[in-house]
């Protein structure tokens, strides 16, 4: 990260263009035919970000591999349902729709062609970059993501904030630690032991049985953190219903591994890169040809016009 002052725009890149995707229909079509909403969604994303946000920095964070063994290897179940087909060596394959599939190394080369930063590591998820970023960062961070897990990142007196889409990135739900507070209870740190105990059926992650959301935030409210609650199983005193003391003693083989699977990483190794948000294209030429190639249209023509600017 070599330009590390002002605000910082974080894009989780997957939510975002899976959302464009979704959102834009896939009539929208290059010269030959080729889908091409993603593309086109995710440049108009970025435009809207730009415009409404005016960061210093921008990351487009990647999938390098979206399911790590590393976290496979503590809970088997992580993300399983979302695997297309598994492989021995390289990340396993994920279920994408057909026709979103061939957009992703379009969006990867006119990101490129931009300037725009883009970071993806081997055997690690674009959750886990932006966890590393934001533990970088030397001033204030907009997280954008339409996932909830980055929620455990939130933190006022650093003032990083998630901004989750509500529709499209023109309506965000600013995510700061009040708005945690009363929805779920918990703060930014406490997200994470929340979403533990809870579980996440679109992760693959079981939760305690018998632990939802209230049980586990009035636990957390009374007891801490994680460590405190299951020091509160092994305390007669502690203010445990038997039932609540059972499931969370016959949970403690998963207890034991799924903070370091459902706590994003702080530490990845990231490459020196610009963040800087750039002015004008860095390969204007390459761009040139990848407009003309997808059909990119007024999508890029705007995005070049909010950076100019």
């Amino acid at each position: 990260m070599t330009t590390r002052s002002g605000k910082c725009l974080l894009l989780d890149t997957p939510s975002l263009y899976f959302r464009a995707y979704f959102g834009v229909p896939d009539s929208v079509r290059a010269p030959d035919g080729t889908p091409v909403n993603a593309v086109r969604g995710l440049l108009d994303f970025i435009d809207r970000l730009v415009r409404d946000h005016r960061p210093d920095q921008l990351v487009a964070c990647m999938d390098a591999d979206w399911r790590p063994r590393w976290r496979v290897g503590l809970i088997p179940s992580y993300k399983a349902h979302r695997v297309a087909a598994e492989h021995e060596s390289g990340p396993d394959e994920e279920e994408v729709p057909d026709t979103l599939a061939p957009q992703v190394p379009v969006i990867e080369e006119v990101l490129d062609a931009l300037g725009i930063a883009r970071v993806g590591v081997a055997g690690y998820e674009a959750d886990d970059v932006i966890g590393t970023f934001t533990a970088r960062a030397e001033g204030p961070v907009d997280i954008v993501t339409g996932d909830r897990d980055l929620y455990q990142l939130v933190d006022d007196a650093r003032g990083v904030r998630v901004l989750y889409p509500l529709k499209g990135v023109g309506t965000l739900q600013t995510t700061d630690e009040a708005w945690l507070r009363e929805k779920y209870g918990v703060d930014g740190r406490g997200y994470a032991d929340l979403a533990l105990l809870r579980g996440d059926p679109s992760d693959g992650l079981p939760g305690v049985p018998g632990i939802g959301e209230k049980t586990a935030a009035k636990l957390l409210t009374e007891f801490g953190d994680l460590a405190g609650i299951m020091a509160a199983v092994d305390d007669p005193k502690a203010k445990l219903t038997p039932s609540q003391r059972k499931r969370l003693d016959e949970a403690r083989p998963y207890v034991a591994v799924a903070p370091r699977v459902v706590r994003v990483a702080g530490d990845v190794p990231l490459p020196g890169v610009d963040t800087a948000l750039p002015k004008t294209p860095r390969d204007p030429a390459g761009l040139n040809t990848l407009a003309a190639r997808w059909g990119l249209g007024g999508s890029l023509t705007r995005l070049l016009a909010t950076l100019e600017a």
